[in-house]
């Protein structure tokens, strides 16, 4: 698929009316969990096409260009209130969250494996290890509170156990900084990964920043509070990776080429048919805002498509599936930790690192982290924790299911309080 070669209508045709916003929901109890998956994604880059236009628009004099991104903008606002309507009234927000969590594992896991850029997929195994990890603390949290089993929600697809835990994600601001990747033109599923997985974390940090609080009890809204700072840290790591050599208009026709293969790979995955329907008629509008971009660059920068996209065919879909293997392979890598732009054993630490310090004055002991009481609550009333395992976890020290480990991933002296 190529979107340059289409022909698509002008813009004003795609404008939907106020009363066809509004679409049938999903039924919570029948929609396969991937469905949801693919729902939050597609919010997620309407999100970031939004904040990046916004911020394109604070930044130009120029009042055609601002007027012509507001039009596409507006349409980018209509394709997010239609995706958002389709989350039913009766999915709480706890339940929302397991397919928030069950995507930054699967699309880590994806993006991983198909990885070229060294410098992206170290990104994003360490990244994965920890959203795996907030996966098992909101499923145990939700049989807790409301006796219902996360298999409802997120299938069978992903395994639900420890990761790095999350008492031991949190890093000195100076070490979620990683290299920025250069727009090479031979690296476009690159690029388009970047933006991807930048989105869904942002849209996951939002989310939990501005809904944890109306979580109805005190536990459940800290550790929202919790993993909403491991989530702001995801973000500055990916978001450190995009190219900042790159215009403001290559940027819009990057957004928008990435949002076009987006919907095509969803499109070309969902299984659900109006599900489908609306994924492919969100392509065509996003073709159409691909062009306009394309000639806005054209316009004001004198530049031609293909000095930002080389080739106009899509690369490698993204296909949602099992990853159980790979991410257990990547579970090995629970101890370490980042250092600046590199990633080292937390044995291997000295106690006056950046790292080391932070975690002594953010967390301390971490015994009374709301991750770690969640685990520890729910073992208190089950005996042990709530896990979906298909074998023994590959690290010996997260294997023990009556109690909740809080030292893999984090420096000797914290732990001694012998600094």
């Amino acid at each position: 698929m190529n979107p340059f070669e289409l022909k698509p209508k002008k813009l004003d045709s795609y404008v939907v009316p106020l009363n066809k916003l509004f679409l049938q929901p999903y039924n919570k109890h029948e929609v396969d969990a991937f469905t949801k998956v693919r729902l939050i994604l597609a919010q997620g880059t309407e999100f970031e096409a939004n904040a990046n236009s916004h911020q394109m628009a604070r930044h130009t004099y120029n009042n055609d260009i601002r007027r012509r991104i507001a039009n596409i903008r507006r349409q980018e606002q209509l394709q997010h209130k239609m995706l958002s309507s389709l989350k039913p009234k009766d999915e709480n927000m706890l339940e929302t969250t397991l397919s928030y969590e069950q995507l930054a594992v699967e699309l880590t896991a994806i993006m991983a494996q198909r990885a070229k850029n060294y410098v992206l997929k170290q990104q994003l195994d360490f990244a994965l290890l920890e959203d795996f990890d907030h996966l098992y603390r909101f499923c145990d949290l939700l049989e807790m509170e409301e006796g219902k089993h996360f298999e409802k929600y997120i299938g069978n697809y992903t395994e639900v156990m420890p990761g790095r835990p999350t008492v031991a994600e949190f890093r000195h601001p100076n070490d979620d900084i990683r290299f920025a990747v250069s727009a090479n033109k031979n690296e476009l599923l690159t690029n388009i990964d970047i933006g991807i997985i930048t989105a869904a974390e942002q849209q996951t940090m939002n989310f939990y920043m501005n809904l944890g609080a109306y979580h109805p009890n005190d536990l459940g809204r800290k550790l929202f509070s919790e993993i909403a700072m491991i989530e702001e840290q995801h973000v500055s790591g990916y978001e450190s990776l995009k190219d900042p050599d790159m215009t403001w208009l290559e940027c819009l026709v990057m957004h928008e080429y990435t949002e076009c293969y987006l919907y095509y790979s969803l499109y070309q995955d969902e299984k659900n048919p109006s599900i489908r329907r609306l994924f492919e008629q969100i392509f065509e509008q996003e073709v159409a805002h691909l062009h306009e971009a394309c000639d806005l660059l054209k316009t004001y920068e004198g530049k031609p498509f293909d000095e930002v996209i080389p080739y106009g065919n899509f690369p490698e879909l993204i296909k949602f599936g099992e990853n159980r293997h790979y991410i257990r392979k990547v579970l090995n890598d629970v101890n370490l930790t980042a250092v600046k732009e590199g990633y080292v054993k937390v044995s291997e630490m000295d106690k006056n690192s950046d790292f080391c310090t932070y975690q002594r004055k953010f967390v301390g002991s971490g015994s009374k982290n709301p991750s770690h009481m969640v685990i520890e609550k729910y073992i208190s009333k089950n005996g042990e924790d709530l896990r979906y395992q298909t074998a023994p976890h590959p690290v010996k020290e997260l294997q023990d299911r009556k109690s909740d480990n809080i030292t893999v991933g984090r420096c000797e002296c914290c732990l001694s309080g012998k600094c």
